[in-house]
């Protein structure tokens, strides 16, 4: 991924600053090859280009919507492949909102549970709790 002489480019704290990436997370990103490799200076110090900011704020806002590192990786494929199939983000997309449903109905689930239980509690200063009890069970 090499880069012209004359191209602006910025280190990584700049580069965290411009995409809301953290260092650490670019960093990570790159080793895990969700990124491609940082140009590096003489130094060792990372560059990165306009290009590269934009393809880090797309993985934030993938991160953001909850999308795996895997899923990401996919996602970039497709955002890659100019003849890509409009269904195949479709396709993923909706498997993940379809998880993530999934997700909040486990977790009304446990609220429901939970209301429950602390409703049937006294909430005295009687030892008896029916919220150990089920935890108990």
């Amino acid at each position: 991924m090499g880069r012209n002489e004359g191209e602006n480019v910025i280190s990584i704290g700049e580069a965290a600053k411009k995409s809301g990436v953290t260092a650490k997370m670019i960093r990570y990103y790159e080793e895990i090859g969700l990124i491609p490799p940082a140009y590096r200076t003489s130094a060792g110090y990372r560059l990165y280009s306009k290009k590269d900011i934009h393809r880090l704020r797309f993985v934030r806002r993938a991160r953001d919507l909850g999308f795996s590192v895997s899923e990401i990786g996919e996602l970039l494929d497709l955002w890659s492949d100019h003849s890509r199939h409009s269904s195949d983000v479709k396709r993923l997309a909706q498997k993940h909102l379809d998880d993530l449903q999934g997700k909040i109905a486990g977790l009304q689930q446990m609220v429901d549970t939970l209301e429950e239980l602390i409703d049937s509690c006294a909430g005295d200063d009687r030892p008896d709790c029916p919220i150990l009890a089920e935890l108990e069970t």
